[in-house]
């Protein structure tokens, strides 16, 4: 099978290429996909930089033994093993993998769910790491509950589209955070108020926010806290661009030791992708309170190029490698 291989770490041009790889085993635990469409996260271009280093042998972990890279795919379930029950050959599903950004992906049951019929394979993909995020950050960690008014910066990236359109789903006031040629793309995802922030810097406000989802990293701590509501919660999701050993890692630090000494919290979040919150989140999907925004599809030949073109900055939603 072709598949995407990473060699080294480095700019994707220069570590990735698409090849020959043998086909994954499965044993009687696992469940073989024939894979129809992976999404690329952010995530992703950072694992294969393997910034910051520090967090290198996590990246490792997450990359198939045949060096394959990829986490999120829907597709087909081709095999599965003698003990596997609940997910038979031929069902259509989605979920995490090792190895996504291949011809064939070996799981096991429990990281897959049926796909939405309603949803494309590329859009199935797409509910991967950014919708975890999304969900987990304001359900989980936010306690988001409905008539709060939450602020999404990144409003129009692969986890602000999401967490614009589950910030609804939950019954609160959204505003979203983007650029101007963005405007309309999060108005037309569900968010009730938009700012542009070329044109407007949304810390000099009153304070209205009950939660603030920060994907971007961008603003002074003190000058997020000055619009959140006395009690209010930030949560620390972006931060500039990762280098080194550990750049990229102290905006959330500094969000969480400065809540030590403020009413305000502030806090930095892991997300986890599990059974529970993926049958949420499919949940959200059948019922059409979220749609994925795909801005790119690229073939399994041009992966190296779709994956620099995520680390460039350039993606609206999520980009989808198809198989």
């Amino acid at each position: 099978m072709r598949g995407t291989i990473q060699t080294g770490f480095g700019e994707p041009r220069d570590v990735l290429r698409v090849d020959e790889v043998p086909a994954p085993e499965i044993d009687d635990d696992g469940v073989l996909v024939r894979v129809r469409a992976a999404s690329i996260h952010i995530g992703a271009v950072y694992g294969v930089r393997g910034l910051p280093k520090v967090m290198r042998p996590m990246f490792k972990s997450f990359i198939a033994k045949s060096g394959v890279i990829g986490q999120n795919i829907a597709g087909v379930v081709e095999s599965v093993g003698a003990n596997v029950t609940g997910v038979a050959v031929g069902d259509e599903v989605f979920g995490s993998c090792k190895g996504a950004f291949a011809e064939y992906a070996a799981t096991t049951p429990d990281a897959l769910a049926p796909k939405p019929a309603n949803l494309t394979f590329e859009q199935a993909s797409a509910v991967g790491v950014s919708a975890f995020t999304a969900l987990q950050a304001l359900r989980t960690h936010g306690q988001l509950r409905e008539g709060q008014h939450v602020l999404v910066t990144g409003a129009s990236g692969g986890v602000g589209t999401f967490a614009v359109q589950i910030a609804k789903a939950t019954g609160a006031e959204v505003t979203g955070v983007c650029s101007t040629r963005n405007l309309d793309l999060v108005r037309s995802i569900g968010a009730d108020h938009v700012i542009d922030y070329t044109q407007q810097d949304f810390t000099t406000g009153d304070p209205a926010y009950a939660l603030i989802l920060d994907n971007v990293g961008a603003h002074p701590l003190k000058d997020m806290r000055r619009v959140l509501t006395p009690d209010g919660l930030l949560l620390a999701n972006g931060a500039p661009a990762p280098t080194g050993w550990v750049g990229g890692l102290g905006h959330p630090l500094k969000v969480t030791v400065a809540s030590l000494f403020s009413r305000q919290q502030g806090r930095p979040f892991l997300s986890m992708e599990n059974e529970e919150d993926l049958a949420t989140l499919r949940e959200l999907a059948e019922t059409g309170k979220i749609t994925p925004v795909i801005d790119r599809v690229f073939p399994l030949d041009d992966a190296v190029e779709a994956i620099a073109y995520v680390g460039a900055g350039h993606n609206r939603g999520t980009s989808v490698i198809t198989m």
